[in-house]
């Protein structure tokens, strides 16, 4: 039975132009398509399903969205049959090197001028979260990025920030100023009343520091709300 299993869902069993390892050597990694990029992440599928075809089906319950794939755990992959938890670990390693790899390029010597260099700059940090992030950029005279620091993580409705988790890596780091960015896993793009709270309450703690407050970014995976751009910070 094992044997039969192998030969059904095994790439290693499949006629040489249906092998995706094989097609991405003799035609480059672009000619693969999405299924056949998981499918190699995968190795097998099940007795009646080839990876590929898993794959497949992976993706059309998330319709075909890579994004939306990304938003999926350990234990919603495992719910796939033929998925076990290596195989979800393998796909969840995947999509996070793909997520960090922009970042890092984003990250050389990265110098903010405006609200769309935040986003540009943090946006793969907080795609795909099912819950809430609070994040810092500290920045020297020159609006170059110093450093990029996560002050707290909550739920799905909020996380709590202490300003003291602020502005004391703000003054140890010695930054001229700083960028505040956070979430909303909602979808909601506006302020909320905390948010607005607690913004005003930053801005004149960084006045008293000198240490003022550039802008704060709420991040969707739509795009992106600026204090500063509204007026309101």
């Amino acid at each position: 039975m094992t044997k039969k299993f192998n030969e059904i869902s095994g790439i290693k069993s499949w006629a040489e132009d249906d092998r995706p390892r094989e097609k991405m050597i003799r035609k480059g990694r672009q000619a693969l398509s999405d299924a056949e990029l998981l499918a190699i992440l995968l190795g097998s599928g099940t007795r009646s399903l080839t990876a590929v075809d898993l794959a497949k089906q992976v993706l059309m319950s998330r319709e075909n969205k890579l994004n939306e794939l990304g938003r999926l755990g350990i234990e919603d992959l495992k719910k796939f049959p033929g998925i076990g938890e290596a195989k979800a670990i393998a796909i969840m390693a995947a999509l996070e090197l793909g997520r960090r790899r922009p970042v890092e390029e984003r990250n050389t010597k990265a110098k903010i001028s405006s609200s769309q260099d935040i986003y540009h700059l943090m946006s793969a940090k907080f795609i795909d979260l099912d819950h809430e992030e609070f994040h810092i950029l500290l920045l020297s005279r020159s609006h170059k990025v110093k450093e990029q620091i996560c002050i707290s993580r909550g739920g799905i409705s909020g996380t709590v920030v202490d300003q003291r988790l602020i502005f004391k890596p703000a003054l140890e780091k010695l930054a001229s100023a700083i960028v505040l960015c956070h979430n909303h896993p909602s979808g909601t793009m506006r302020p909320s009343e905390q948010d607005k709270i607690l913004t005003q309450k930053l801005v004149k703690s960084g006045a008293m520091l000198d240490i003022p407050i550039l802008d704060h970014l709420i991040f969707t995976d739509e795009g992106y709300f600026s204090f500063a751009d509204e007026g309101i910070l």
